[in-house]
């Protein structure tokens, strides 16, 4: 390895970060990470710290899994790569499809379709919605619905479905067709609605309202997260989700679960979909599917739309879609690996208790800290504070205030993440409760720091 000096003195010099100012990185250098153990990581000056946001929403298996990193070492002897392309397979790639097929049978969900990441799991999905309406005589379904505040990557596609301006505008035009409706957030929406239930029957309203408008028989597809993530953690209540499944059912719409985030125990449940008792007609699952230790993802498909494809005998449903990488035998590998590790440990059992307790800590916090406008979270770890610069005028926080929070609750043994107002938690699912509190020790110290 280069030594610190050099690391320090190159850092953001020739590349540019994802989702940041290419200026902002060069004044205000990156954390240099470069070792992890554990729920801990190690900075280029020996700082460990317990990470709070489990790599990016994905190392639910924490940074010690070994049994995924044998997996890996151990296909990278055998098969290091082939291509799953029309005609050629491999044996890691079939094994595990019959496990997700057992996986994810609760969801009603028994194909997959292999992708690099969660933005090619969710253009994935979106363009088989389309396909599948064509295969049955209805091209002019091509439309797409979405929440505002949701996040569904970064390619064109998924822009598109995005609800957040930010990834948005400095891209556009993006994909016609398109269309939004207000998320279930509770603490600003365009009915100011407080009341959770209340709240997600205006929702609904107004996808009902949407849909009326643009012509059921336009529409494709409807995607949301059961949980929003990047949003700024946005549980919806009991209600929605179930209720966005009906209102597609009756008027023939395709539900697309994007569960990049939500999949694989983070909310408690083995899913997002089965945490609210959701049967979608695909799920884009990505991220913990290999713990991340090695890009991959999976789009899931229903059982009445593997009928419609595989009985098709016009041609339509031939796939003119996949990547490079779709079935990596490594990937395949370590995803085998972290789905048997991730059921041994039940994951989703640890995030719950532990999730239960960092959602009272962080209660807590909000209460001694007029600048914590709202504390959400109580499903699984998966948690956000949204700091406000006023609570009675609800006006986001200045940068400077939720970065000096960030950086000083780094040095007092934890790392969060920011974005925009907002601090979010994601940490490993293996966190034990001592974790828990350091993590929630660190964030107070971060914030007596302003």
């Amino acid at each position: 390895m280069k030594d610190s000096n050099f690391l320090k003195e190159k850092n953001a010099r020739s590349l540019w970060h994802p989702m940041t100012h290419p200026a902002d990185s060069l004044a205000n250098p990156p954390t240099i990470v470069t070792g992890a153990q554990g729920v801990r990581i190690t900075d280029v000056d020996g700082h460990e710290v317990v990470d709070g946001v489990g790599g990016l929403w994905n190392v639910n298996l924490g940074f010690s899994c070994q049994p995924v990193k044998d997996a890996i070492a151990a296909q990278l002897n055998q098969l290091p790569y082939y291509s799953t392309f029309r005609g050629t397979s491999n044996d890691k790639v079939i094994e595990l499809s019959e496990m997700l097929r057992d996986f994810f049978a609760p969801d009603g969900l028994t194909r997959a379709f292999y992708t690099s990441g969660g933005s090619d799991s969710v253009e994935t999905a979106l363009r088989l919605a389309r396909q599948y309406h064509k295969i049955r005589g209805e091209q002019g379904r091509t439309k797409f619905l979405s929440l505002k505040k949701g996040y569904h990557g970064t390619h064109m596609g998924g822009a598109s479905v995005n609800g957040n301006a930010n990834f948005r505008t400095q891209y556009e035009p993006l994909l016609p067709g398109c269309f939004h409706i207000p998320a279930p957030y509770t603490y600003r929406n365009p009915f100011n609605e407080t009341a959770p239930e209340k709240l997600s029957q205006l929702c609904l309203q107004a996808l009902e309202d949407e849909i009326a408008f643009q012509g059921a028989g336009t529409i494709a597809a409807f995607i949301m997260e059961p949980i929003l993530g990047a949003g700024g953690v946005i549980p919806p209540h009991e209600s929605f989700m179930p209720g966005v499944r009906e209102i597609c059912s009756k008027h023939g719409i395709l539900l697309i679960a994007d569960e990049v985030i939500t999949a694989f125990g983070r909310t408690g449940g083995w899913s997002g979909s089965r945490y609210w008792g959701v049967q979608p007609d695909f799920s884009c699952t990505a991220k913990a599917i290999t713990n991340g230790y090695f890009p991959f993802g999976a789009v899931m498909i229903a059982d009445h739309l593997v009928d419609t494809f595989e009985k098709d005998t016009t041609g339509k449903a031939a796939i003119g879609h996949g990547y490079t990488y779709s079935g990596h035998p490594v990937g395949a590998a370590a995803a085998i690996a972290c789905l048997k590790e991730t059921l041994r440990l039940k994951v989703n059992e640890n995030a719950a208790t532990r999730g239960a307790e960092l959602f009272a800590g962080l209660q807590k916090i909000g209460e001694s800290n007029d600048i914590v406008g709202d504390v959400r979270g109580g499903h699984g770890l998966m948690c956000a504070l949204e700091l406000v610069s006023d609570p009675s005028t609800k006006d986001p926080i200045d940068k400077k205030t939720v970065n000096t929070i960030q950086e000083a609750t780094y040095q007092n043994g934890a790392m969060i993440r920011v974005s925009g107002p907002n601090i979010i938690l994601s940490p490993p699912l293996v966190m034990t409760s001592e974790d828990v509190q350091t993590l929630l020790t660190a964030l107070e110290k971060g914030f007596a720091a302003v």
